[in-house]
């Protein structure tokens, strides 16, 4: 069988999906793309009627299919339907709309024709350090159809997921007797409240008493739609352990975020996998100046945010925060709604229920000391999620061997994964869109162009040994980093090595990793998804 004819599926129609399913027919192939829900979008389809995008535009974009001109002074930071549309038309445009197949949710995924004993000897990829492998194994997919033609299964050559971090919610655990089960109102995670269709999502806390838990940008975002439902008659509180830095777009602006964090320059200042003694040796000497750097950002957003006033100042430093990216659009007039009485702000040290609502306690939970009642009618747990999840159940009916090898390695703070694309022991399957950053469709898309020119074989691999000593030096990094930001920092972040890590996928696809035009350019200007058009 020609390479062209092999059979590629992806799971999922998000934008990582979206992007692995244009660069793979751009080489010719044509993919097979399995969508639960009835559209495109991802997370996108499940959103408060208030989301707007945290990034600008002009850096949460596709290389080569621009947003359309901007109307408003608001078109900096799209609004959620607008990122929705922008995201279909780039399906349209590319033909991946008719490769997509809505209503189909993937229910397993098993590995046939070479048994896990065997792949676990092999000493190349795959067997032979190819996407195909040598035609022996193959995956077999279980498929629910929405319109109820049972679950039939389907065979592939190559599995690329783009299942994404956000589809399965994280719960707090809470005491037996005092948890969600006592309480006599209603308790929803925040991402079934963003996925009600914004009307009934507005009459559900409409004149009632509203309690957020969390302070995330999920949190702050519900407090803020909930405050504008009811103003200060039935204030949301917002009950939370730590505070979260969430800064005004206005202000990050006067800052020049993007170019104090995108450029080569920067990028000096932090250590980076892999980078050999000189590049420590820079980082290291440079520290400092990163310091002072953060220090003065971080004093400049206390100063023009009235963060210390209401208690909200993050027990992390900005710098920390950053290069874990726990950071966050604040929602606008958020501080407003604060003076006003429309938002509550609770810190606390642990919450439980009660039959009327909830109970915080400025310790662990275990005493009654400072006990603090809540009245409320309805809960909503922001409290994040499980992001491994989704990506384990594709594999534990069928492969649990497989689900397991893909996410072990937690404490290492990334995913064990080559390239964070594709794991040395699991053959003939690629991740999309895993790593996190501050515009995640741009990385999304320059893993999607990597797996593509690896189905075509313009990548070629070394062996699982050279592929696992590459993990491990991402490992490296992510416990290194983990520890600098005090705990704060996201699986997977490649935020503050994102331009490093580009240049290792345009290396591997063969394109030079500098893209731009001249020596000082390439230091000092930001790299963004227009400096890798090129690369198809």
């Amino acid at each position: 069988m020609y390479a062209k004819e092999k059979r590629v599926a992806i799971v999922g129609a998000g934008p990582s999906g979206l992007a692995a399913c244009k660069h793979a027919l751009a080489r010719g192939f044509r993919p097979v793309v399995f969508e639960a829900a009835a559209s495109v979008g991802g997370v996108w389809r499940r959103t408060l009627a208030s989301t707007r995008l945290q990034t600008p535009a002009s850096a949460y974009r596709f290389s080569d299919f621009p947003w359309p001109p901007p109307t408003t002074a608001e078109a900096l930071f799209p609004r959620h339907d607008q990122v929705l549309e922008y995201l279909a038309a780039y399906a349209r445009r590319f033909g991946v709309m008719e490769r997509v197949r809505f209503g189909c949710k993937v229910l397993g995924a098993s590995y046939v024709g070479v048994t896990e004993r065997e792949v676990a000897a092999w000493e190349r990829w795959s067997g032979n350090g190819e996407a195909f492998g040598d035609g022996t194994g193959e995956w077999h997919l279980t498929v629910r159809h929405g319109g109820g033609d049972g679950e039939p299964t389907y065979r592939f050559d190559f599995l690329i997921l783009c299942v994404g971090r956000y589809g399965v919610p994280k719960l707090p655990t809470s005491p037996h007797g005092r948890g969600p089960e006592v309480f006599r109102g209603r308790v929803l995670h925040s991402m079934e409240y963003s996925a009600m269709a914004h009307e009934d999502a507005a009459e559900l806390v409409r004149g009632k008493r509203v309690a957020v838990v969390g302070a995330g940008k999920s949190a702050m975002d519900t407090a803020a739609q909930c405050a504008e439902a009811n103003g200060s008659r039935y204030p949301c509180t917002m009950v939370y352990r730590s505070a979260h830095w969430m800064v005004d777009p206005k202000v990050a602006r006067r800052v020049k975020f993007l170019t104090l964090t995108s450029t080569r320059l920067a990028e000096l200042m932090v250590h980076k996998p892999g980078e050999g003694l000189v590049l420590s040796l820079l980082a290291t000497i440079l520290s400092p100046l990163r310091w002072v750097t953060s220090k003065l950002t971080e004093a400049y957003f206390k100063r023009s945010i009235p963060m210390k006033k209401h208690g909200m100042v993050p027990d992390c430093g900005f710098g920390q925060a950053s290069l874990g990216w726990r950071l966050g659009i604040l929602p606008e007039r958020f501080y407003d709604m604060v003076n006003d009485g429309s938002i509550e702000l609770k810190k606390c040290g642990s919450v439980a229920f009660s039959a009327d609502g909830l109970v915080l306690n400025d310790g662990d939970g275990d005493g009654e000391r400072a006990a603090v009642a809540i009245a409320a009618d309805v809960v909503i747990l922001c409290t994040g999620f499980d992001i491994d999840r989704p990506l384990h159940d594709v594999f534990s009916s069928s492969s649990p061997w497989f689900g397991d090898t893909i996410v072990s390695g937690s404490g290492d703070g990334v995913l064990p994964l080559y390239r964070h694309c594709v794991h040395p022991r699991v053959p003939q399957v690629a991740v999309v869109g895993y790593v996190e950053s501050g515009s995640s469709i741009h990385h999304c898309e320059m893993m999607a162009k990597w797996v593509a020119h690896l189905l075509d074989g313009g990548v070629r691999l070394p062996g699982v040994r050279d592929m696992e000593r590459g993990v491990a030096e991402w490992a490296r990094w992510g416990r290194r980093a983990r520890r600098s930001c005090g705990g704060f920092f996201l699986k997977s972040c490649v935020a503050s090595v994102a331009t490093w890590y580009h240049d290792q996928l345009c290396r591997d696809m063969g394109y030079s990793p500098r893209r731009k035009a001249g020596l000082l350019a390439e230091w000092v200007q930001p790299y963004g998804p227009t400096d890798y058009a090129g690369i198809q």
